[in-house]
Order: C-alpha cells, then structure tokens, then sequence
C-alpha cells in the first residue's frame, strides 16, 4: 500500500469520527454542531490535497446543487439547516459521480428511520395525518445521521473498490 493511499484511508477515517460525533448530536440532541461542520470542511480540505485536487471541479459543483436543493427543502421546513448545510458540505466529498446516490441513500434510510418511529408511536403518527402534518407534533426526523451514513459510504465506497451503479455515472 502506497502512502497515498494509507493518507486517504487516514482522512476517510478521520471524516468517519467527525460523521459519528455529528450523527450522535442530531439523534440525541436534534442539532448538528456548526463546530463539527467546519472540522468537516477541514477534513475536506485534507481530503483535496490527499488526492491532489482530482475532482475538486465536481465536488464544487455537487456542493452548489446540494445547497440549492436543501435550501429549498429547509425554506419549505421540510429539514433544518443543520441538514442543509450538513449534506451541503458532505456533497463536497461526493462529488457529481455519487451526489445520486448520496441523496438516495440519505432518503432510504430517512424513511426507515421515519417508518420506526410511526411503529413505535402509531398515535402521533395517526394525529399527525388527522392535522395533515400541521401543529406542533414533536421532534422530526434526525436526517443528520442518514446524511452522515451515506457520506460514510459514498467516501468509503470507492476506497474498497465498489463504484457507483450504472444510473449513478456522470
């Protein structure tokens, strides 16, 4: 294994740790840490010279999507900022290649976590459809860690040798 290499597999993992402390506020807390944000563009950065500025173009492009896109759902208060700006910063470690799957993963695992927390409480989620999601129903969904699980995957993914689908490719 070249240094290169063990350089990249060194920042995935530090990219790892920062994903978990920021998946553990939002699922405890329901708040993603600004300080842990910016760590992760640090982490970005890494990332960038690690690789040598190969895909920087893609990752900037995919960040601009990211932000538009989620500036639109928090504006609609479909997610919180922290999200916005949480798969805003994770779409720069994406790239256009994997931004797909990135945001499919993220909604899969979103849905889950929905689905268990409607089984677990049947009478919110019968109140919430009554109110047709209007009213004060409690905390939502803390997309912080779905984001933070296919960040993970999509930056660990190729580091193991897998490749995204063919409806992924640019």
């Amino acid at each position: 294994m070249t240094a290169i290499e063990l350089a990249r597999l060194g920042v995935a993992a530090g990219l790892v740790v920062v994903l978990t402390v920021i998946a553990v506020s939002d699922g405890l807390h329901r708040k993603i840490p600004n300080a842990a944000l910016i760590v992760m563009l640090g982490v970005f950065v890494l990332w960038a010279l690690v690789n040598r500025g190969a895909g920087l173009l893609s990752s900037l492009e995919a960040a601009a999507i990211a932000l538009v896109v989620t500036a639109g759902l928090y504006m609609f208060k479909i997610i919180g900022a922290g999200d916005s700006k949480l798969f805003t910063v994770a779409a720069l470690f994406s790239g256009l290649a994997y931004l797909p799957l990135m945001a499919f993963v993220t909604v899969m695992i979103g849905g889950v976590i929905a689905l268990a927390i409607l089984i677990r409480r049947p009478i919110r989620g019968l109140v919430m459809f009554q109110l047709r999601g209007k009213g004060d129903w409690g905390p939502g969904i803390p997309y912080g860690v779905p984001i933070a699980i296919a960040c993970a995957a999509v930056v660990w993914a190729p580091l193991l040798g897998l490749h995204p689908p063919n409806w992924v490719q640019t």
